[in-house]
């Protein structure tokens, strides 16, 4: 019923517009979805540091690994896995960013979560099949609803109307019992104007790492309306995933001896004995609901509305040794005259959210000249509440009673308006006005039982320039200026964080682009305010904890390019080089502050490089050899050595043959995918703490410093066929 009244107001109004008679000169006639690709994305010669990755280049490795996996050959991005083998719960980081400051967007709605600004990829397995296109910005970028981009902007667009039927079938198999199931298909147009597609898909592992096991489940229905001017998409797509905990990593000691070790669930049963508790595990859901209607009203004015409703619900089970019985709402108990403060017990900790967004905008074009103007509005609503399944001693509580229970609403209101003007055949200049307008509340209990009443709102404007030059055919030169604000999620007020943080981001760029060579090279300047750093520390659940780390900078260079040495071999190389320092990096030590100086921002790594050499023997035949090179990094801001993750470079075998001559079928694409084939032992993620011993040696203080690991998968390979009608 939610979902119906909220779309039900906006139903009315598309189908008057859509009656109107329009005229449009053929000659300007693109596709619609490019009127929803201008409003989130910039054009190539844009004065914005960004990489697109096509359909057809995701599908030749997708075989069941995530989207962040995907995209690790990307300029400066680094991915992790908690699994190890890139199933289940997978990590991006770009230009040293973590996940929670990366913008991504689903056809201009935000996918980040409103209160940790984390994206979840698990939540949505296979997307990467839906996905037609997509667009990384690094840096500020251009003007993205939901909360701004500290790192870079992922802007992803889902499948396009197929003028023609089909149908699509693949499977693949791999190391782990790794097994991924999908069918997909299209009715193409029907009556020249209407089409229904979809997918469902199944991915299952075992993973690297010991029971971190996973059980996806997804789903992608598209109905749409096009005509010559309309384009009337609805969506609903979602998964479920089930997935057995593995954040809680291990320490150096175990890494060099049992690298798949999971102390995930462990207890100790009556006798003594060590146990893991079978269903330790990530039990969540998430369905989201478009409709996307894209209009072109004349040769020089469109629009596009879009409306959304997600629904996500889930829990994360424990089983607990020696819980507080009173901390749990059950209380103490009396046995035989005996009172039991303490027993084992099984916990589960729930999320309960809706969130519900309308984004409009519209364009104005014509030579030399577009500007494209547009508002958002979303609503968050989220329950955090926690409720014992299980108990050695129950007392007069009942199953469902909640021990804890939480609320948090957090709505947002953007306004933006971005234009570019071509003012003769070189110079062309890029302007970009946003302002975000955040209102977040909460009542109850934090999962500790702590109040958590917060009532705040914030008010960013936040201005974009940029100006390109075209020397000639093969040379453009750019520069811009971007800033960026960003408001406090959850768990930093739990920390007694309320200030925002800021960002001011530069950039200089030189495109070289001939017939055979092309090369992007771009410096950045990101001056930071506030910026809220990770600690290196993650909470009971796994997730970061971050601090204000006052002043601090990101300083880089940037370069990927793409060679044709032959008709049968392309080279695309990246690097990135940066220095990414917190300045003035004030800490406790030994029970004092201590001034460190200039310090590394934590999982920042001053190089990281990747390369693809792709080979083309023969026809429908492509062999790529993938490489990565992540350098050294702290998972802490004071440079400790305990808190280091050593450099690592790792290569993957792709090879994709196509037999387009088979009975029954337009053609079958075989694929396999060889991970880290020189069987690398690395380490590409991990958390750092420390904590005061006072004990040990009474009357002083000594600052004690810990890390755990999370192991990546040795070499692995992946196996697949997909059937195409």
């Amino acid at each position: 019923m939610k979902l119906l009244s909220f779309l039900s107001i906006f139903l009315v109004l598309p189908g008057f517009l859509i009656a109107q008679e329009v005229t449009v000169d053929s000659t300007e006639v693109e596709n619609l979805d490019a009127v929803l690709i201008q409003a989130i994305r910039v054009k190539e010669d844009a004065p914005i540091t960004h990489s697109n990755v096509e359909k057809e280049e995701l599908q030749q490795r997708n075989l069941g690994q995530d989207i962040p996996i995907l995209l690790n050959y990307l300029p400066s991005v680094v991915t992790a896995s908690d699994a190890g083998a890139g199933v289940g719960y997978t990590y991006i980081r770009v230009r040293g960013s973590d996940a929670s400051r990366v913008n991504v967007t689903l056809n201009g709605i935000p996918y980040n979560d409103a209160e940790s600004q984390g994206t979840f990829w698990v939540n949505m397995p296979d997307f990467a099949s839906s996905i037609q296109s997509l667009q990384l910005q690094r840096g500020v970028g251009t003007s993205t609803n939901g909360s701004g981009a500290f790192g870079a902007s992922l802007n992803i667009l889902t499948d396009a109307i197929s003028d023609e039927a089909y149908a699509e079938l693949a499977n693949s198999v791999g190391s782990y019992n790794t097994l991924k199931h999908t069918l997909r298909f299209s009715t193409g147009l029907l009556s020249d104007h209407f089409e229904v597609s979809g997918r469902l898909s199944k991915i299952s592992s075992d993973g690297y790492v010991d029971r971190a096991t996973s059980d996806l489940r997804s789903y992608f229905l598209q109905a749409a309306y096009r005509d010559f001017n309309t384009q009337l998409k609805f969506l609903a797509f979602g998964g479920r995933e089930e997935t057995y905990q593995a954040y809680f990593g291990i320490d150096a000691e175990t890494l060099a001896n049992d690298r798949t070790y999971n102390p995930a669930g462990m207890y100790t049963n009556a006798n003594g004995v060590v146990q893991f508790y079978d269903n330790e595990v990530d039990n969540y859901a998430q369905d989201h609901y478009q409709l996307l209607w894209n209009q072109r009203y004349n040769n020089h004015w469109s629009s596009n509305i879009s409306l959304n409703y997600t629904y996500g619900r889930g829990y994360f089970e424990q089983f607990k040794e020696d819980g507080d019985l009173d901390f749990h709402g059950i209380g103490s108990i009396e046995i035989g005259g005996e009172t039991i403060t303490n027993a084992d017990l099984i916990r589960r900790r729930w999320l309960d959210n809706d969130f519900y967004a309308i984004n409009a905008n519209v364009q104005y074009k014509e030579t030399g000249f577009d500007i494209t103007s547009g508002a958002f509005y979303s609503f968050y609503d989220g329950d955090h509440f926690g409720e014992v399944i299980w108990s050695q001693f129950s007392g007069n509580t009942s199953i469902r009673d909640r021990y804890y229970f939480g609320n948090g609403e957090k709505s947002e209101f953007t306004i933006f308006s971005k234009a570019n003007w071509q003012l003769d055949e070189k110079w062309s200049v890029y302007a970009d006005l946003q302002g975000r307008f955040i209102n977040y509340e909460t009542t109850g209990l934090t999962s500790d039982k702590v109040p958590l009443e917060i009532s705040e709102n914030y008010s960013f404007f936040n201005p974009k320039a940029g100006l390109s030059y075209e020397l000639n055919g093969t040379n453009q030169f750019y520069a811009s200026y971007g800033r960026a604000n960003r408001e406090p999620r959850r768990s930093d007020f739990e920390q007694g964080i309320f200030s925002p943080e800021s960002l001011n981001d530069y950039e200089l760029g030189w495109r070289f682009n001939s017939e055979k060579i092309q090369v992007n090279t771009n410096a950045y300047f990101m001056d930071y305010r506030d910026q809220l750093v990770l600690t290196g520390e993650i909470d009971d659940v796994g997730a970061p904890i971050r601090a204000t780390s006052g002043k601090s900078y990101r300083l880089g260079l940037e370069v990927d390019a793409a060679v044709v040495v032959s008709e049968t071999i392309v080279i695309r190389p990246n690097i990135a080089l940066s220095s990414n320092k917190n300045v003035d990096f004030v800490t406790s030590r030994d029970g004092q502050l201590v001034n460190l100086g200039n310090t590394n921002i934590s999982f920042s790594p001053a190089i990281v490089g990747g390369n693809s050499f792709e080979y083309r023997p023969v026809k429908n035949l492509r062999v790529a050899l993938l490489s990565k090179f992540v350098g050294d990094q702290y998972m802490g801001n004071i440079d400790s050595e305990v808190s280091k993750l050593d450099s690592y470079f790792i290569n993957d075998l792709n090879v994709v043959y196509e037999l387009d001559e088979v009975p029954l079928a337009r053609s079958v694409v075989l694929s396999a995918l060889v991970n880290n084939i020189f069987n690398v032992e690395y380490v590409a993620n991990g958390y750092f703490f420390t904590y005061d011993d006072d004990f040990s040696n009474p009357g002083t203080v000594t600052t004690v410093e810990g890390a755990g690991f999370y192991p990546q998968a040795t070499i692995n390979f992946l196996l697949g066929a997909t059937i195409l009608f």
